[in-house]
């Protein structure tokens, strides 16, 4: 796997980039997709190694998917009931939302079917998602994880629903709040002969009842409870036609890079702007960010915009937990990257959650700003930082522990060291960002590669 080597910022980043799809509204317009009536058209640019997951296990389901150009496909839908049987496992990759969505979609479907990843996958806990998708009449069955007592991991192994049965009716309330374990449950409501009600303590990322919504499916929400009336839907998904908005969790990136290095002018064009997926950009005005929003669209429910930013005075430590941090759940590790460059302490509170990701991201932040020379604290459910503004960060040696967002956040806190700063097993940042080193390098940041392929 490649290594990145990330030289100091000699001047200003300066310009206007795009960002890669979003990969949690990808996720699901592709399923969507793929069980509608008809032919749909999902732009998403360049492919990241996680949709491209989805991509795969929508063929391995019979359903045809045509790329005329990178990034634009044309998914030919199944409808709801023209899945097929897949050959042989699902392999998911490193994509825990592809797993657990697809999870919603199979527990319905009369084949068996089994979901596997990659060895960062295959930790992660999937109790959470099978539990509620048995109560209403699933099968859904993993691997005991001896790490934790009545915890399941990777290979899943769902189906087949036996005939003449069909999914019941649910109400279960979320006792974390998970925007893919309420997904997964409104898609198998989709199956199901009854309502499907999930409660969550706060609200999670909405895409799913957006972007059903769009589509004609009756979801209803108030406050953090959804509900699909499967009795007011016809039972058919029309196509349609949506270009992917832009990931702020790969635009927070960029926006980081400008805020590290005095000077710089940055925009990150045509961003999804949900709701509740903005906490970072409340977190930054917090902190005296000069973070600007310019709102410009819609796509299938999901506002969409640019974001500007230009460097300022500098950073003041903030605070992120609750409702915030769950907002901002996927832009945490680059909110502590920025800690390291705020005036006083900045703390993040409520984040547990970050312990069962693609690594423990609290672990691994605290290790990546400590070989940096920042002091932090490592709690249960985040970390406290202390900011070093007035001098250069120490040059790094980082382990990315196979997270693209911990390799990301290194590479960014690399243009504000004393010296080059070596980030190693790069090339997990493809999972996400496939363009990151050509974006950076194109607003005038010296990143090598070394090593195979370019992250």
């Amino acid at each position: 796997m490649p290594d990145l080597i990330v030289h100091p910022a000699e001047r200003p980043l300066i310009g206007s980039v795009p960002v890669p799809a979003d990969k949690s509204i990808a996720h699901r317009a592709l399923l969507l997709a793929g069980l509608a009536t008809g032919q749909s058209r999902v732009r998403c640019g360049a492919l990241g190694g996680d949709v491209r997951s989805t991509v795969d296990a929508l063929r391995a389901l019979g359903v045809r998917v045509e790329e005329p150009s990178p990034g634009d496909l044309v998914v030919h839908g199944a409808g709801l009931s023209g899945l097929r049987a897949p050959d042989g496992p699902i392999d998911c990759g490193n994509s825990g939302t592809t797993m657990r969505l697809l999870a919603g979609i199979l527990v319905a479907q009369r084949f068996a079917a089994r979901l596997v990843g990659d060895a960062s996958l295959s930790r992660r806990p999937m109790e959470r998602v099978a539990k509620p998708l048995r109560l209403r009449g699933g099968r859904i069955e993993g691997q005991l994880d001896p790490r934790t007592i009545g915890e399941i991991t990777a290979p899943l192994d769902v189906g087949p629903l036996p005939e003449p049965h069909v999914l019941s009716s649910i109400e279960y309330d979320l006792p974390v709040p998970c925007d893919q374990v309420k997904s997964a449950l409104l898609f198998s409501g989709l199956f199901a002969d009854g309502p499907t009600f999930v409660r969550e303590p706060i609200v999670s990322r909405d895409h799913t009842e957006r972007m059903l919504t769009a589509l004609g499916v009756p979801v209803d929400s108030v406050g953090a409870m959804v509900c699909l009336d499967a009795a007011r839907f016809s039972g058919d998904l029309p196509a349609f036609d949506v270009d992917v908005p832009g990931d702020l969790s790969a635009a927070a990136f960029l926006l980081a890079a400008a805020e590290l290095v005095p000077g710089s002018r940055v925009t990150a064009r045509r961003v999804g702007l949900n709701p509740t997926r903005t906490g970072l950009l409340e977190v930054l005005r917090d902190m005296d960010s000069s973070v600007a929003v310019e709102i410009k669209g819609e796509a299938l429910g999901e506002p969409t915009g640019d974001l500007h930013i230009a460097s300022g005075s500098g950073l003041r430590g903030g605070r992120a937990g609750g409702e915030l941090a769950a907002r901002a759940l996927d832009e945490l590790p680059i909110l502590l990257g920025l800690a390291a460059r705020a005036r006083g302490v900045t703390e993040v509170f409520d984040a547990r959650e970050l312990r069962v990701q693609e690594t423990d991201r609290i672990a691994a932040m605290a290790s990546v700003l400590a070989a940096f020379g920042l002091r932090c604290e490592e709690r249960t459910d985040g970390l406290l930082v202390e900011g070093r503004p007035d001098r250069p960060l120490e040059a790094a040696d980082v382990d990315s522990r196979g997270d693209h967002r911990i390799a990301m956040t290194a590479a960014v806190l690399g243009l504000a060291a004393r010296g080059p700063t070596r980030v190693r097993d790069a090339g997990c940042i493809a999972t996400s960002f496939p363009l990151f080193v050509g974006t950076l390098r194109a607003l005038g940041a010296r990143i090598e590669v070394e090593g195979a392929r370019a992250a």
